[in-house]
């Protein structure tokens, strides 16, 4: 049953993450992470997300901007290391209250991130990159301050979808490796859940494709803003 329920999560996830531009991390994150380890989750996380970030460059694959990928990638790389290497060395309460102020915030960004406006230019990208790198690698979430910076370049839908895919996959490959070399495991069910969830994500990201255009997403970060903060409240107030 588990593994049916992380199933729909991730199918959910993968479908809603990929139209708006957050990754399935936004979602399932704040769900599992009531339920299971932290740690455990952002490492479960990473690796569907990882998948999922190929499915965003192999379905949305027209004209990526490889400039913009290794502006973001590279800093990305080194952040997104530096930010998982902190979590793990976290106290698990400590951690998971810090989870939650930084889901109470991330919903007041989500909500205010079409009103910032931020210069297109290269320190735009690199800072975009070490920010969205580091929160990635943190606390697994990371997707809309990356898109926040990235919607500076006033790319095409298709073209952006790719290149933060691509972007995704070199720092998720990062943190993957710094949670393996700390230690990091995933319970046995949940390895066997594996072949299950990476087809799911797929199957979510190719539905996401048919209706990208057809969904207004403003409304979209509204209701995934207030779920984020009423997550955010929760682990504040009881982690």
């Amino acid at each position: 049953m588990e593994i049916i329920y992380i199933g729909l999560l991730t199918l959910i996830a993968a479908t809603v993450g990929t139209v708006t531009g957050f990754g399935t991390s936004t979602i399932m994150i704040p769900v599992l992470v009531i339920f299971l380890p932290p740690v455990e989750v952002i490492f479960l996380v990473a690796i569907i997300h990882w998948f999922g970030d190929i499915w965003k460059v192999a379905l949305f694959r027209k004209g990526i901007d490889f400039k913009l990928i290794s502006l973001f990638g590279i800093v990305g790389l080194a952040t997104s290391y530096i930010g998982a290497f902190v979590s793990l060395g976290a106290n698990e309460e400590i951690f998971l209250r810090l989870l939650g102020v930084f889901l109470a915030c991330y919903s007041i960004f989500l909500i205010f991130q079409s009103k910032l406006k931020v210069r297109a230019g290269p320190g735009t990208a690199l800072s975009g990159g070490a920010l969205s790198g580091f929160f990635a690698g943190m606390f697994g979430i990371g997707g809309a301050i990356r898109g926040m910076f990235l919607s500076a370049f006033d790319l095409p839908k298709a073209v952006y979808i790719a290149t933060a895919g691509a972007i995704g996959l070199i720092v998720d490959a990062t943190r993957i490796t710094a949670y393996l070399a700390g230690g990091v495991t995933l319970a046995r069910e949940l390895w066997l859940g594996l072949p299950v969830f990476i087809p799911v994500s797929f199957l979510g990201a190719n539905i996401a494709k048919k209706i990208v255009d057809k969904i207004p997403q403003k409304q979209f970060r509204k209701v995934i803003a207030t779920f984020l903060f009423a997550t955010g409240l929760k682990l504040i107030l009881a982690p």
